[in-house]
């Protein structure tokens, strides 16, 4: 008889968390940051489909976090593009069924990515999200976490 395979050996035994949210909300840092610590997550960049469920209809998580963020510190993140009202405006749209559905949403406004994290690993720990004991591996990374 052999042994089941250990959460590390395949990270995708693990429930899968899925991190949701407008341009610039730290998607790809907080996914990052929870798979250093075992967590199974992968960002869902809904924010760039018309279609509203796509976040629950390839591989529907075990939990959906959503990232928010204002326009100005859209433009404070990324100075490199160019912001306006009008796209955020199309993005939340497009994020509003995953909004309607999170498990948890955070307003990453004014806050350090060790702060997001710390609030997102606390409500993962409350949950009791399986995780490894051990840093999963790295996925590629989006937007200007890619830089």
């Amino acid at each position: 008889m052999t042994e089941p395979e250990s959460p590390a050996a395949n990270p995708e035994s693990l429930p899968l968390v899925k991190v949701v949210g407008v341009s610039a909300a730290g998607k790809s840092t907080l996914v990052t940051g929870l798979r250093v610590r075992g967590y199974n997550a992968r960002s869902a960049s809904q924010e760039h489909s018309e279609m509203p469920e796509m976040w629950r209809k390839i591989r529907p998580p075990a939990a959906l976090i959503y990232l928010e963020i204002d326009l100005a510190s859209q433009r404070e993140r990324r100075p490199d593009v160019a912001w306006n009202p009008e796209w955020l405006v199309t993005e939340e749209k497009r994020l509003a069924h995953a909004r309607q559905h999170a498990d948890l949403i955070l307003n990453t406004c004014g806050m350090a990515a060790a702060e997001v994290l710390v609030l997102a690993l606390a409500w993962l720990e409350a949950q009791a999200i399986e995780r490894a004991m051990q840093p999963l591996p790295a996925i590629p990374r989006t937007g200007s976490a890619a830089r």
